[in-house]
């Protein structure tokens, strides 16, 4: 998507699972990719030749004839407040099937992170007989749907910022008990937990002068994934994860690269 900073005039890249391609390429990953579906308009354009210049493959990706969601953002003390955008985008309208060559792709891959928003959870079973599945929750904790979809999860990240210690807890043992093998719970100014099903991690932020949240969790995510494949250890991946996060909060946009509002 193409978040659209209306009192700058400019957007900048984002979508969940591009965040993390982009952020985990640089992270250090020795090859990322980006599996979804790209607009045919200017925005889609520039969002596509970032990804190039990221070093980010799409070797599968759809093309649709239509326009990139892209969604208003104002910036409040640092806080990203998102405005309604238009309901008639590609990612509105379409949702993609995952296909075998799709698969083929995938294999080839330590870990496919996916997210709440993506619209491939009935091929959750199929991409989680080929590959680790990493998949941010955001804050969809409602049991059935935590039920129907844990199964065919690894790692699960969710958003805890409104919740007490206890309560996290109780939720990351809940998720685990459903079949993730590790569970992270980001709870923005006091930092992450993670269960690995021995004991509960903790970290506290990296604390930095914010000037942008968007995409800080994303960061988070890519930073955790490419240390913890890299090492299986997870206070290092945590450790890792809140620098990435905390650099993201410094710089406008997921990962910046802006370009004009037409």
């Amino acid at each position: 998507m193409a978040d659209s900073y209306v009192d700058d005039g400019v957007f900048y890249p984002g979508g969940q699972a591009v965040n993390v391609a982009v952020n985990a390429r640089r992270d250090g990953a020795e090859e990322t990719a980006f599996l979804g579906i790209f607009g045919d308009d200017y925005r889609a354009e520039h969002i596509r030749s970032v990804l190039a210049q990221e070093g980010v493959d799409t070797p599968r990706c759809r093309v649709a004839h239509g326009t990139t969601p892209s969604p208003g953002v104002r910036l409040v003390d640092g806080e990203r407040v998102f405005l309604a955008g238009e309901r008639d985008s590609v990612a509105h309208l379409l949702r993609m099937r995952v296909a075998r060559e799709d698969l083929e792709l995938l294999a080839r891959y330590d870990v496919c992170h996916t997210t709440n928003e993506a619209g491939v959870d009935e091929f959750l079973p199929q991409i989680h007989r080929v590959v680790p599945v990493s998949y941010d929750f955001s804050t969809s904790c409602d049991e059935a749907y935590l039920a129907r979809i844990c199964p065919h999860v690894d790692i699960a990240f969710l958003s805890g910022e409104g919740l007490g210690r206890a309560e996290a807890e109780e939720l990351m043992r809940e998720v685990r008990g459903l079949g993730c093998s590790l569970v992270v719970v980001t709870m923005g100014a006091r930092g992450s937990l993670c269960l690995d099903g021995e004991r509960v991690h903790e970290l506290g932020v990296v604390a930095v002068e914010a000037l942008d949240t968007m995409g800080a969790g994303d960061s988070y995510a890519a930073g955790f994934l490419v240390r913890y494949f890299d090492t299986r250890d997870v206070d290092v991946a945590m450790a890792f994860a809140a620098e990435r996060a905390a650099h993201t909060c410094m710089v406008h946009g997921a990962f910046g690269c802006p370009s004009k509002i037409r």
